[in-house]
């Protein structure tokens, strides 16, 4: 038996009230869900939910475990409902419209015949100055924008209904500005192997045997008004892309013909973001999906940031140099942001030579004897990529 559909927010408040229950203990998406009789997946996505709000605590990646924390109950409050009138009070009797006059034609009038003063506008959100959480409690340093921080554009973007394209090589933190600006997120990560059943969902049998169609992230960003991030579009084939691309229109809506021609209409608030990495092989813009994505933003590493994280002096010279002969095509390959973190972590646990040794091996063989030339400039000479040792004796 398929569970009840319920309001919107009430899986959350059921899981928040779920991680409350047991404050001291760590929670699995799995554990809660079979407790709550809902699907592991939706109790997932409750749970990041829960966490990019501040309302919980992410305490492992892999596998994903939560925590409760101090504003964990007060998200598994019901919601504010108005109480019914006392016992024997007589409703009060609805308000017929008062009929136009010559005074309220064209609009309300005030005591002194002039139209009243329209409701002020919400003031914007205050613009974002400093570091953002992501989702894994990981901070995201913001860059400019079209002269604001990155994460403001992106909000700006969303409620004005335009969908960004993010597109620039990979570990250049596309996703972690997604993830920044959005707390809200679903992500559909895209490969050749990406199917329409990918987006919105499929049958899948129950333990009795019988079969209940299970809908996927397109389907509940619509029906939750949430973000899609679509990462690595341009790797999905545009036959299978091509069901996103009513949802993001005029229509908002999408129908689903497996599941006997369901209908699902987007709510307010929903949108899509996408990634494409143009130098990934196989990956392809296609005119159509360029069309659908009308603000596009390249983003490239952050070098200046890389050094202020505290990664090498000497690792970002050689990023730098890179990038540089990349730009010029004499390279294909460069350190994105990613690696030098990665090289920060490993000459933190090793030694730099190590890092840079590894950095050597990062590099892709049509590029290695260039990489490891620079490298070797910053780091001293005798370097070349990791590999085992003879066996070692006692």
């Amino acid at each position: 038996m398929t569970a009840p559909r319920l309001a919107n927010g009430e899986l959350r408040r059921m899981v928040a009230g779920a991680l409350a229950g047991a404050p001291k203990l760590e929670h699995s998406p799995r554990e809660i869900a079979k407790n709550l009789g809902r699907s592991s997946g939706a109790v997932g996505n409750a749970l990041e939910a829960l966490t990019a709000a501040g309302e919980a605590v992410r305490t492992n990646d892999s596998p994903r475990r939560y925590k409760a924390n101090r504003r964990t109950a007060a998200a598994a409050e019901p919601a504010p409902t108005t109480p019914p009138p006392p016992a024997g009070t007589k409703p009060a009797p609805a308000t017929k419209p008062a009929k136009a006059t010559k005074a309220t034609k064209g609009g309300p009038k005030s005591a002194t015949g002039k139209a009243p003063a329209a409701t002020p506008a919400p003031a914007p959100a205050a613009p974002t100055t400093g570091p953002v959480a992501r989702p894994n409690g990981l901070m995201y340093h913001p860059r400019t924008l079209a002269g604001s921080a990155d994460v403001d554009v992106l909000r700006t973007m969303r409620a004005a209904e335009v969908p960004v394209l993010l597109y620039g090589p990979p570990g250049t933190g596309k996703t972690s500005l997604i993830e920044a600006a959005f707390g809200d997120l679903l992500t559909v990560q895209g490969d050749g192997d990406t199917t329409v059943a990918d987006f919105v969902g499929e049958y899948t049998q129950k333990p009795d045997g019988t079969f209940v169609f299970v809908h996927g992230p397109l389907v509940r960003a619509m029906r939750e008004g949430r973000v899609l991030f679509i990462d690595d579009a341009t790797l999905i084939p545009p036959t299978v892309l091509s069901c996103v691309y009513p949802a993001m229109d005029g229509r908002r809506e999408i129908i689903i013909k497996a599941n006997g021609g369901e209908v699902v209409t987007a709510a307010s608030g929903f949108y899509i973001c996408a990634g494409h990495n143009p130098g990934v092989h196989g990956a392809i813009l296609s005119d159509a999906l360029a069309s659908r994505f009308a603000f596009q933003v390249q983003v490239s590493s952050d070098y200046d940031l890389a050094a202020g994280l505290g990664v090498s002096a000497k690792a970002v010279r050689v990023a730098r140099d890179l990038s540089t002969r990349q730009g010029k095509g004499e390279i294909g390959w460069a350190p994105q942001l990613r690696e030098l973190l990665a090289f920060r972590k490993i000459a933190t646990a090793t030694d730099e030579r190590t890092a840079a040794a590894n950095l050597i091996g990062c590099a892709p063989e049509e590029d290695r004897a260039v990489v490891a030339k620079v490298v070797r400039t910053e780091f001293g000479t005798g370097l070349s990529p990791l590999s085992l040792g003879n066996r070692l004796r006692p």
